[in-house]
């Protein structure tokens, strides 16, 4: 989740960049094929979401908070080795963005595992999507997102059969992460000014893996040495943080951005199937249509901002 470009999908800042991306975007196809790119999306995606499957598998060795601290502290070594970023020269108001940033990072990801520890992975990606989506309609202040957000909350009370399958703390964690997701979209963008290519990300990942540390420890203890709770977070944090931000800046240096934000509304139906494949979670009928519903919703709300964007622009 921890991914760069996720700002440009819910920020009224980012409108007019969209709209300046699906210009350059369109003169870019006619010279290359978008394909390539589209596959490194999908996936940046499907590493992200069987990276979630892998880490339900960890949890019953080290906890969901456990887990997150793997995750947090893994990826913050691997991406401050590969970034190096400068800690000089930089303000009092950068170091407290990126602090921001990292602490809606933690709270992201330790509601979204606990939400994961208690919901099938579809049905909680499906509920946090809810967050950016939510922050998407209200920046836009567009009376077609009423229509968006009609959709969503269709898909909402058809998941789980309203509820009535899913365990109401899982359900409220997953809500909570999207509430959570929110903030990290909006400080991700504000990190992103301040800081130059990942360094920020570095840095708030490093931010959010010391204070993820008391939480995972009192949970997990001495077994988030084991050699092989390491190397299980060590998977997830290589597949839930690292390779789907390399892919994803790969993809961007020649996908449109539009693009690239409708591909992340793709997000449940990828879950839904990394939970099916991975932990053999079955979903029904009417929770396969609830999570199309809000895949639907979040798609339209994205095209109605970059389309906004682009006349702004």
């Amino acid at each position: 989740m921890e991914r760069a470009a996720a700002a440009a999908v819910a920020l009224p800042e980012a409108a007019g960049e969209l709209g300046r991306a699906a210009r350059h975007g369109r003169a870019a196809r006619h010279g290359r094929g978008s394909l390539g790119p589209v596959a490194l999306v999908v996936a940046g995606g499907l590493s992200v979401q069987f990276g979630a499957a892998v880490a339900v598998l960890l949890m019953p060795h080290a906890g969901a908070l456990g887990v997150v601290t793997l995750r947090l502290v893994l990826a913050a070594v691997v991406l401050l080795l590969v970034c190096r970023p400068r800690l000089r020269g930089h303000s009092r108001t950068d170091w407290g963005t990126v602090v921001v940033f990292g602490a809606a990072m933690v709270g992201m990801n330790m509601l979204f595992y606990q939400a994961a520890d208690r919901i099938p992975l579809g049905a909680a990606v499906t509920l946090e999507v809810l967050g950016p989506l939510a922050l998407s309609v209200v920046v836009s202040r567009r009376l077609i997102n009423l229509l968006w957000a009609g959709l969503a909350l269709g898909g909402v009370v058809l998941l789980g059969g309203g509820f009535g399958r899913l365990d109401p703390a899982g359900a409220a964690f997953a809500l909570g992460a999207g509430a959570m997701w929110a903030a990290y979209i909006v400080f991700s963008a504000r990190t992103g000014r301040r800081f130059p290519q990942a360094d920020g990300l570095a840095l708030a990942m490093a931010v959010g893996a010391v204070l993820s540390l008391p939480f995972g420890v009192a949970e997990a203890g001495g077994k988030l040495l084991g050699p092989s709770t390491i190397g299980l977070g060590l998977l997830v944090a290589l597949m839930s943080s690292v390779l789907p931000y390399t892919l994803e800046l790969l993809a961007l240096r020649r996908l449109p951005a539009p693009t690239f934000a409708v591909l992340m509304s793709l997000e449940p139906a990828i879950a839904a199937t990394a939970g099916f494949l991975v932990l053999h979670q079955v979903l029904s009928a009417a929770d396969a249509l609830a999570i199309a519903l809000v895949v639907a919703a979040s798609m339209g709300a994205v095209r109605t901002q970059v389309g906004a964007g682009a006349r702004k622009a």
